[in-house]
């Protein structure tokens, strides 16, 4: 189980949540890393807010 930051509509920083993911089992020749922290720059805050030059995908996902 993985806890990532995820938003399913755009908009400020309200619709940032956080969720438990299943993850999938790892290849034999794959790792799996714990990350503590995250840079985040103006473009994860476009992508969010649905300005940025092309919308992602939701739900999506910062970092």
């Amino acid at each position: 189980m993985a806890r990532v930051v995820r938003f399913h509509e755009h908009g400020g920083p309200e619709v940032l949540r956080i969720e438990n993911l299943n993850i999938p089992a790892l290849g034999r020749d794959e790792i799996q890393i714990r990350v503590k922290a995250l840079g985040l720059n103006r473009a994860e805050a476009l992508l969010r807010s649905g300005t940025y030059i092309q919308a992602p995908p939701l739900p999506s996902g910062l970092g």
